[in-house]
């Protein structure tokens, strides 16, 4: 067996398992030796209610917490998924052995126990259970922190959740309100007769965003896959074969950086409705985003990141086109080329990605003067053609298409468009942005010809939406760094 680099602590634990050997108890037994009957919560809330009735008895698991000894009493607190309880343990009821023995010598804080006893009321009135019989049901070899916080410990939290979580009640809650966002979709969409669905993680050809996907390898098929950068052009196949609303909540992977609002994978929700267009979609994302704000009981106000957001609608809406000019005085549709579009940019101070594609240098523009002053809820609306290979063109400007994203407290959060349906027209988009991103850069969009061919059996107008769980959750936690709202994000190895 592998020599471990063991603390004192550590070791103390480890020889209380011999000790526990000789007294003929189990330290991992295989079951509770009585049923649980109540949570810690609801043995509260029964004894409160009148539910239990005089010497009615109550069997309660957890991992205890907290100890304070008395000579031949001793209060301590265990705690369960539900919540913490107080439990009042005497050497006269439970006797020398369970009592000296087992609870003073051979459990420790951490520990899992197992008591069956009756509820009461101390003299300052907290609710308590008074032990008359205890066993130990899980050994714990590492002492609990002491303390789990400040700066030098936040990858150390990232690397072990489950301690996070076991010291800290608020990084415990954060994951309950994510779930809760999750639920509160759910039942909004299953609510307007979207179908929830599911389409493959694994992909022969990825799409449906500009991103550098993970790659692997199919023994049996000799086959190179990709794992799935958006659900967005399998969900649309589904509204060619006849489905009218349908949604995906999973996750997608990215082969690019990690940071403060980047995850390598992450969650992410998109939904399709047939006959609308992204005016429609951006109703939708108003009505789900309030129906979150309810089931996490929130009125229309939320803070993040020091701000006061209104959630109110409507949400105001504008142009990318005038929210770079009025930002930069710069009006980017006045420069047809990428050449001339970096010049005018360096000519403000900017300093352009050489070589970048003229949709990239607008993207730019936008990320870097614009997109941090979004603090409101915010639609930015009628992107250029450039970098939306995907969106129906404007009727009045063949440069621009029906496309936005929303942005809350300097965050983007989704992306909406009215769906190309035309497969000529994109066909041709395909093409030309794979001319247009040759060479160094990786996150062309591959031409699907699966794809095109659903096309040609006739999408019918469409409004589609796509926006990352994550981002939501760091919203309505008040969180600046994905990481705290991811349970397990990816680290660097050592």
């Amino acid at each position: 067996m592998e020599e471990l680099d063991l603390n004192e602590q550590q070791l103390v634990r480890r020889g209380k398992l011999a000790e526990l050997a000789k007294l003929g108890q189990e330290p991992y037994p295989p079951r509770l030796p009585s049923t649980r009957t109540h949570t810690a919560a609801e043995a509260v809330a029964a004894y409160q209610a009148g539910a239990l009735t005089d010497g009615q008895t109550v069997t309660l698991v957890g991992r205890l917490m907290t100890v304070r000894i008395m000579g031949k009493a001793s209060f301590a607190h265990i705690e369960d998924g539900s919540s913490r309880i107080q439990i009042y343990l005497k050497r006269d009821i439970l006797g020398a052995q369970a009592y000296d023995e087992l609870f003073r010598r051979l459990i420790d804080l951490g520990d899992f126990v197992c008591v069956t006893g009756v509820m009461f009321a101390t003299r300052t009135g907290e609710i308590t259970c008074e032990v008359r019989e205890l066993a130990l049901i899980s050994k714990t070899l590492n002492p609990l922190p002491d303390k789990w916080h400040g700066l030098r410990d936040i990858e150390t939290r990232y690397r072990q959740r489950y301690v996070d979580l076991l010291a800290n009640a608020e990084a415990r809650e954060l994951f309950r309100t994510r779930a809760k966002v999750i639920k509160a979709i759910r039942r909004y969409l299953d609510d307007n007769g979207f179908l929830e669905v599911e389409t493959p993680v694994l992909q022969p050809i990825y799409g449906g965003a500009a991103a550098r996907p993970f790659t692997t390898h199919h023994n049996q098929l000799d086959q190179e896959l990709f794992l799935r950068i958006s659900f967005e052009l399998y969900l649309k196949r589904l509204l060619v074969g006849g489905y009218e609303r349908v949604y995906e909540i999973g996750r997608d992977f990215r082969n690019e950086g990690i940071s403060f609002k980047h995850n390598p994978e992450f969650t992410q929700l998109e939904f399709y409705e047939a006959y609308t267009d992204y005016q429609g979609m951006m109703r939708r994302v108003e009505e789900m985003i309030i129906a979150i704000a309810q089931e996490l009981g929130r009125d229309m106000s939320i803070t993040y990141n020091g701000h006061q957001i209104d959630l109110t609608p409507p949400w105001r809406r504008v142009a990318m086109r005038d929210a770079i000019r009025d930002a930069t005085g710069l009006d980017y549709a006045a420069y047809g080329d990428a050449r001339a579009l970096a010049a005018a940019m360096r000519s403000i101070g900017h300093q352009p990605e050489p070589g970048a594609p003229r949709g990239k240098l607008i993207d730019a523009l936008f990320s870097t003067h614009v997109e941090p002053t979004l603090i409101q809820p915010t639609f930015v609306v009628d992107y250029p053609v450039d970098i939306s290979p995907l969106a129906k063109k404007k009727a009045d400007d063949p440069t621009t298409v029906e496309r936005f994203e929303y942005f809350i407290g300097g965050l983007e959060l989704g992306n909406a468009f009215s769906e190309l349906n035309d497969p000529l027209d994109q066909r041709a988009r395909f093409v030309e942005l794979r001319e247009v991103m040759a060479g160094p850069d990786e996150n062309a969009h591959p031409l699907d010809e699966d794809y095109l061919t659903a096309l040609s059996y006739g999408l019918p107008p469409t409004g589609g939406f796509g926006t990352g769980v994550d981002r939501l959750t760091m919203l309505f936690t008040d969180q600046q760094s994905i990481r705290e709202v991811i349970l397990f994000p990816h680290l660097r190895t050592g």
